[in-house]
């Protein structure tokens, strides 16, 4: 299976106060400062993550996504991730911060929970 090219991109989720973060490809150490800033471009109230097409994360990844949690709740704003595979899921719940995170199988789920 050929690696995906890292892609981050930006749009408006179904409601007006939530912003969709989707992420294609590996999240590396090379990657990484690409999606610090689109995380930190975010500003809406509700903030999803969508990780359907990552292979993969790194510890930069891990840190950026710890960071997005941390200032989201010091902001009072709500955090999602979406579409997690079985590699993502296993690094966050082997460095055991999963349970920081909302965690939802489709941006559909993860915006019907935010109605």
């Amino acid at each position: 299976m050929p690696a995906l090219p890292f892609e981050v991109s930006q749009r408006t989720g179904s409601l007006a106060t939530v912003q969709i973060v989707s992420v294609k490809g590996a999240i590396t150490f090379a990657s990484s400062p690409a999606f610090q800033d689109a995380i930190a471009a975010a500003t809406a109230p509700r903030l999803i993550i969508d990780l359907t097409e990552v292979s993969s994360v790194d510890s930069m990844a891990l840190g950026t996504l710890v960071r997005a949690y941390v200032s989201c709740q010091k902001a009072g704003r709500k955090l999602m991730l979406v579409g997690l595979n079985y590699r993502v899921k296993n690094i966050l719940q082997i460095t055991g911060v999963d349970p920081l995170f909302e965690i939802y199988a489709t941006i559909a789920e993860a915006q019907a929970a935010l109605i």
